[in-house]
């Protein structure tokens, strides 16, 4: 099953890792992510995201080539900066690589990535994926110095962590959306493709999608949580058009 519709203006990364999570929850195949992926690629999303965590908790290794078999659409693997997961990402040869934080504790990905104290420990990892031609992108915060360090490390993306917005009410909200349009508008000036996600739902998308500069929104937990009521084709649908209206 391919994707067949023309590109979006503002693309839509839906990660199915928590597809996997309930799958893994009770063991077996079922529900099964590759089955999630050709749902996204069928109804209009643009790109699947998918997060091999270093514990294995939800998608596994052999999820991996399966996704890529199933859909012609582009697979980012969020991935730890760690000598295992460069290997992967290497054999499995994604679009592009998410370098994100994990701590083992963590329910899910907490904060960006310090990609300006972590410099030494990125530059080869960044420099490998590269040179496989996979595109590198690193989960940051919406800061000066961390898309500084962004750009010193040679990054091809960036993708700004939108949780604080996510949580965050009145003029909070506001300062959060400001922060995130500026640092878009500063990616770009330099030569870097800005993404954003984490926390986006129905209710707060638009004001982060209406950002012109963005090029993909990347969302996961929402939209898999929505289609325990209504389905996924009709959740992804739903955010596309959302996401439209607010361009």
């Amino acid at each position: 099953m391919t994707n067949a519709h023309t590109p979006h203006a503002l693309r839509l990364g839906v990660n199915i890792d928590h597809v996997a999570t309930i799958r893994n929850a009770r063991g077996g195949e079922h529900p099964d992510p590759v089955r999630a992926a050709q749902i996204v690629a069928a109804v209009g999303g643009d790109g699947i995201t998918a997060h091999l965590r270093e514990d294995r908790r939800h998608i596994r290794d052999d999820d991996l080539k399966r996704i890529q078999d199933a859909t012609d659409l582009p697979l980012n693997l969020e991935m730890a900066a760690t000598d295992e997961m460069l290997a992967i990402a290497l054999r499995h040869l994604p679009n592009a690589a998410c370098i994100v934080p994990e701590n083992r504790e963590e329910r899910t990905t907490e904060g960006g990535l310090d990609a300006a104290g972590q410099h030494n420990r990125l530059a080869p990892i960044v420099s490998r994926l590269k040179d496989a031609d996979i595109k590198v992108s690193l989960f940051i915060e919406a800061d000066a110095r961390q898309l500084e360090a962004a750009m010193r490390l040679g990054a091809d993306i960036v993708e700004f962590h939108t949780g604080e917005y996510a949580h965050a009410t009145g003029e909070a909200r506001a300062t959060e959306l400001k922060r995130i349009a500026d640092m878009s508008a500063l990616a770009v000036k330099n030569g870097i493709e800005p993404h954003a996600g984490h926390g986006l739902t129905y209710e707060n998308v638009q004001p982060i999608a209406a950002i012109p500069q963005l090029a993909e929104l990347n969302i996961g937990h929402y939209l898999i949580g929505e289609a325990v009521f209504g389905g996924l084709e009709n959740a992804v649908r739903k955010m596309r058009e959302l996401m439209d209206q607010a361009r």
